[in-house]
């Protein structure tokens, strides 16, 4: 998947796939809101709150254009259909 042009998934940027951030996640909410905050501000990333590691923004990486394929968070290009 490395460098793959493929669309954006349909769904909002603000929404991760269910895979990468599971509904019952315990820091789901407070990762929502910084990821939000990253978005609104055009910034590439924020610290996450529970780690303290930089991730990625689904705003940054729709820009890139391409799917890394190294399973990031916010992925916009990953969907329900499998890979193939």
């Amino acid at each position: 998947m490395t460098g793959e042009r493929r669309p954006l998934a349909d769904r909002p940027l603000t929404e991760p796939h269910p895979s990468r951030l599971p509904p019952e996640h315990p820091d789901r909410a407070r990762i929502l809101a910084a990821h939000s905050a990253a978005l609104a501000a055009g910034e590439a990333g924020y610290l996450d709150p529970a780690t303290g590691l930089f991730v990625l923004s689904a705003g940054f990486l729709a820009a890139r254009g391409t799917c890394c394929g190294r399973g990031c968070r916010h992925c916009p290009y990953v969907d329900d259909q499998p890979a193939g």
